[in-house]
């Protein structure tokens, strides 16, 4: 029997994350027992170039040694406290500095948590309990949030979920992705009662999906103008497309800011911050309570800040781009050479090909995705040593630890990929 065999007898599908299953790519998934730099190595010892990195946090590769010693030395002091410490502090302050929105921020153990936190502080502050949040996009596994999400849900085409009650679903108002008629238009028919818009600045679970040219400005705008709490959800593209998120890539100032992935270093954390006055609101110094016995756990804190210091050196964005233009370039004129016509969406060291002809800029556009194809192309890929996410509407992440020698590679099995699967 498998270990991933043995695993559905203790654990629902036998994984801890469903999209982990191969569920819409067919298939074992790989069981990783490692992983060093740019590679995971699977519990038989085969050696992939990965470009999951856990989802997008290991942006500097897989067991960094400037975060595993600082991640040693801090497990030597305690793993947990439920006590204030000054590594809290530390990276509190790091976080201020980076993120242009943040003036203060509270630390937490998951993205899930800082969002479902960030909703309940916005509509505290707005004194009103609708939510609009896009289509397609998804924000954690919260009830409010699990209505027409994205990710996971999109990839067991369970857009909402069983056990969201009614009452529950009824104040979030969805509307379409790169679309400001359609936030408008809800807004006119939910006239002062939507406390604030959710949206991921890029969209990266319907696939990568970038923002039109003025579609952020204008939600800006919009909330402005309604008296509405603009709140980015940066779990992904936090610290990813720039040292303060895709806020500074982009120019436009959320209210509040949920960030998580990578300011982990690796292990689990969240965090949410925003203006001061927003901030004050949270319990103790006001009325919006949140807790959590590990939020801000030494060990996530201390990799976290590693991390953070690391992606603030000089050059550090400008190298990684370079790497990801390198491979992106690759990919696409692969694209060219056969003539094919796919989707291919990138913005620094992100990317996603669409199985399907023309532009993706909106949710039914990645809908449109030939996701048999998506499944053909992904074994090809892994079977050659290219670990991708195993579902199409997923982004693919470059890390600094990636070699010219794994970019190579990489194109070439990618044309070897294609060729076989047409």
């Amino acid at each position: 029997m498998t270990i991933f065999e043995e695993s559905k007898k203790y654990i629902p599908g036998g994984v801890n994350s469903p999209v982990r299953a191969f569920g819409s790519v067919g298939g074992d998934p790989v069981v990783i027992k490692g992983a060093k730099g740019s590679k995971v190595f699977d519990e038989n010892g085969k050696e992939y170039i990965d470009y999951v990195c856990s989802w997008g946090p290991m942006i500097t590769g897989h067991a960094d040694p400037d975060i595993i010693n600082v991640v040693k030395h801090a497990a030597d002091l305690g793993t947990s406290f439920g006590a204030p410490t000054k590594a809290e502090l530390d990276i509190a302050k790091k976080i201020c500095e980076m993120v242009p929105s943040v003036e203060m921020v509270r630390i937490v153990s998951s993205g899930t948590e800082a969002l479902m936190s960030a909703i309940r502080l916005a509509r505290a502050y707005a004194k009103r309990d609708k939510i609009m949040k896009f289509e397609g996009c998804y924000h954690g596994h919260s009830d409010a949030l699990l209505v027409k999400a994205g990710s996971g849900a999109l990839t067991f085409n369970q857009p909402s979920s069983p056990g969201v009650p009614a009452d529950f679903a009824k104040h979030t108002l969805v509307a379409q992705y790169n679309d400001i008629e359609s936030v408008k238009t809800l807004l006119s028919e939910n006239k002062g009662e939507v406390a604030c818009i959710l949206v991921e600045p890029v969209a990266g679970n319907m696939g990568l999906v970038l923002p039109s040219d003025s579609f952020l400005a204008d939600l800006r705008k919009v909330c402005d103008d309604e008296g509405i709490v603009l709140l980015f959800d940066e779990v992904i593209t936090g610290f990813r497309l720039a040292a303060g998120g895709a806020q500074e890539y982009f120019g436009v100032t959320p209210d509040i800011t949920t960030m998580g992935k990578i300011i982990g270093g690796g292990l689990p954390v969240g965090a949410f911050g925003g203006k001061r006055e927003i901030m004050q609101m949270m319990s103790p110094e006001g009325p919006v309570y949140q807790a959590g016995t590990l939020s801000g756990n030494p060990l996530a804190t201390a990799a976290g800040l590693a991390m953070l210091d690391k992606l603030s050196q000089p050059n550090f964005y400008k190298d990684l781009k370079t790497k990801a233009d390198v491979l992106f370039d690759g990919m696409a004129d692969n694209c060219k050479k056969l003539g094919l016509s796919y989707a291919y969406n990138r913005v620094e060291s992100l990317s996603c090909i669409f199985f399907k002809e023309g532009t993706v800029t909106s949710f039914s556009d990645a809908m449109k995705s030939d996701t048999a194809m998506y499944a053909k192309y992904f074994h090809a890929m892994l079977d050659r040593g290219i670990t991708l996410a195993p579902a199409q509407f997923e982004a693919m992440f470059v890390s600094s630890a990636h070699t010219d020698d794994d970019i190579e590679k990489t194109i070439k099995a990618h044309y070897e990929s294609l060729k076989e699967i047409q």
